[in-house]
């Protein structure tokens, strides 16, 4: 047992011992094995480190050859601008020594010339005492002697030329005076501008004479001082006429009593409605009417109030004459007129449409109507010479310019021509509008039309303002009035209506 064991022991050892041995002679190997790797690994990183250190080399040598190029480059531009430079500096500088030069020659003829001058002054001055001393007389008297001999030979035929070309200017004026009127009247012709005093209504029945007249005339009454006429019924069968001085107010009347007879129904609240829808309607008319002149002529632009103006301007007529159309006519001869002379064309057809504007609010503001047109295109800044041909048509002021006096001539063609005016109508409605105007600026009232060929005056007060009493008193100091300011024929009837009216409403 013992044996056993120590056998045991022995062996062990054994082992141990040849485990040992067996187990460094592995380690010393394997020692080996790792140093031979690392050797060789270090060998690696050492050639890869060469490398890298050999291809910065090379970059930097290579960065190195390219900034030496780059400031090679640069240097040989500033090199190359400096002999440019030097260049220009040199060509400055012999142009200057050129300059110098110049300008040393310029001032040695400046000196000859000056010399030559003074040379010249003196021996002027030496022939001038020569002749004095021979002919006993100073430069100054032989002067004015010359020029006195001079003139007494040159006076006889100044005289004569200027009387040929005085005479010569004359009568090419003349011709062509004569000319440029030939050409205007032959190039436009206008038509004949006469107006009535009265319209004509024809109606579908004489059953409508009495629907206008209405119960106990009350249709009429009403009709008359609505719309400001006198409408005549007689025994004519189917016609009644409208009878007014004022062409726009009638125009007004006529086309009211068509439409209120062509709808049946007639009464005086009828009347008042149909009265205002169409004074609307010919607000827009006079409107449309002044811009299709304006289309037609081509002067746009134009304010709108003087275009409505102008529309009416055909309800206003002078000395029977339309107004719309003498417009019309003037600016048409004007226009042919600053042609043949000239002229702006298109500024003598404008001054010429606009000449008599302000006769669109006479009737409405009295007045003269030079003034009223002048102030009109002032305020809606129309051209100078517009302005000068209002008042130069009348004499109020000089013509500016061949275009106002072009206005001037077409005006006074377009009225003086055969038929163009009648004198007799234009103081009947200037008599009948005196007449108006006088009640009209009384106290109280409101409206006053004269009708029945001016030999009856309308007027119409206010009943809060006017009594009774009053309105007899207010009838008596226009009649009398009327027969201290205006002449007439005959007599005239004042009638003073006060009326008063309540209004209600049911809702």
């Amino acid at each position: 047992m013992e044996n056993t064991v120590l056998i045991v022991l022995l062996t062990l050892i054994v082992g141990l011992t040849i485990g040992f041995f067996v187990s460094k002679l592995f380690s010393s190997k394997r020692f080996d094995y790792l140093r031979v790797e690392a050797e060789a690994k270090a060998k690696a990183i050492v050639k890869e480190a060469e490398q890298l250190l050999k291809d910065a080399e090379v970059e930097r040598r290579s960065k190195e050859i390219e900034q030496e190029r780059i400031f090679n480059e640069r240097l040989s531009e500033v090199e190359k601008r400096n002999r440019g430079l030097i260049i220009q500096v040199r060509e400055l500088e012999d142009e200057r020594e050129r300059l110098y030069q110049k300008e040393n020659r310029i001032d040695e003829i400046r000196l000859r010339l000056t010399n030559l001058e003074a040379k010249r002054q003196r021996q002027l001055q030496e022939d001038i005492k020569k002749l004095e001393s021979v002919a006993s007389m100073t430069q100054y008297e032989a002067k004015d002697f010359l020029l006195a001999r001079v003139e007494e030979q040159i006076s006889s035929d100044l005289a004569r030329v200027v009387r040929k070309r005085v005479k010569i200017a004359e009568e090419e004026a003349q011709r062509r005076a004569n000319y440029i009127l030939a050409q205007a009247t032959t190039r436009y012709a206008g038509e004949f501008a006469g107006e009535r005093l009265i319209n004509t209504i024809t109606l579908p029945t004489d059953d409508h004479k009495g629907r206008i007249i209405g119960k106990e005339g009350r249709n009429i009454k009403a009709l008359e001082q609505a719309l400001g006429v006198d409408i005549i019924i007689d025994e004519t069968p189917g016609i009644i006429v409208v009878s007014s001085f004022n062409l726009y107010r009638r125009a007004i009347a006529t086309q009211v009593i068509e439409i209120l007879v062509a709808d049946g129904r007639i009464h005086p609240g009828r009347i008042e409605e149909v009265h205002a829808k169409v004074q609307a309607e010919f607000e827009r008319k006079i409107y449309e009417e002044g811009e299709n002149v304006i289309i037609d002529l081509g002067l746009f632009p134009m304010d709108q109030e003087l275009i409505k103006l102008l529309g009416k301007l055909k309800y206003r007529a002078s000395y029977g004459q339309n107004a719309l159309a003498h417009s019309l006519e003037v600016a048409r001869l004007a226009r042919v007129m600053a042609a043949e002379m000239g002229g702006d064309e298109k500024l003598a057809m404008r001054a010429g449409l606009l000449h008599d504007i302000g006769k669109a609010l006479t009737q409405d503001y009295g007045g003269s109507h030079v003034e009223l047109g002048a102030e009109l295109c002032k305020k809606y800044k129309e051209h100078p010479t517009v302005i000068n041909a209002i008042y130069a048509h009348h004499g109020h002021a000089e013509p500016d310019g061949v275009e106002s006096a072009s206005v001037c001539s077409a005006d006074a063609l377009s009225s003086a021509r055969p038929g163009a005016r009648r004198e007799v109508l234009e103081s009947f409605t200037r008599r009948v509008k005196d007449i108006e105007e006088i009640a009209q600026t009384q106290d109280g009232v409101t409206q006053a039309y004269a009708i029945n060929a001016g030999r009856e005056l309308r007027v119409f007060v206010d009943a809060g303002e006017i009594d009774d009493n009053s309105a007899s008193k207010l009838a008596f100091d226009i009649a009398k009035e009327i027969e201290d300011k205006v002449q007439y024929p005959g007599e005239i009837k004042v009638n003073v209506i006060r009326e008063t009216r309540a209004i209600e409403y049911a809702k």
